[in-house]
């Protein structure tokens, strides 16, 4: 699946950069990573406001295998196959996996200015 490919599959949604990573692409809108490209599968970003979502379909969590040999489980999931012929409805998932990481986002800025604002007491 080639970044062509992906920006013209968006394109309902919005405009899309894709980035080469880990064997993959990352897929992001306004900055945020909000998709994930592994093995020619499209993966949506996961949170409180889609998650039910992707349960209802049964659409399994983005898996790989880490250090050690453990199953690391990432919050995105599989995107449904239908999404691929439906740039309405793609563009909807899209929205909701854009937010789910503009909120997960969110609280880790926060977080890293609260440390270094406390350790340079």
């Amino acid at each position: 699946m080639d970044a062509e490919f992906i920006r013209e599959l968006f394109t309902g949604f919005r405009p899309v950069t894709v980035r080469r990573l880990f064997g993959g692409a990352g897929i992001f809108a306004d900055g945020v990573m909000f998709a994930l490209v592994s093995d020619e599968t499209i993966y949506l970003k996961a949170g409180e406001n889609n998650e039910a979502d992707f349960e209802r379909e049964d659409l399994p969590p983005f898996c790989y295998q880490a250090k050690g040999g453990k199953r690391a489980v990432m919050s995105y999931r599989k995107m449904p196959e239908r999404l691929y012929d439906d740039p309405e409805e793609l563009a909807q998932w899209a929205r909701k996996a854009l937010q789910a990481a503009q909120q997960k986002a969110a609280p880790k800025r926060g977080r890293v200015a609260a440390k270094k604002t406390k350790s340079k007491r």
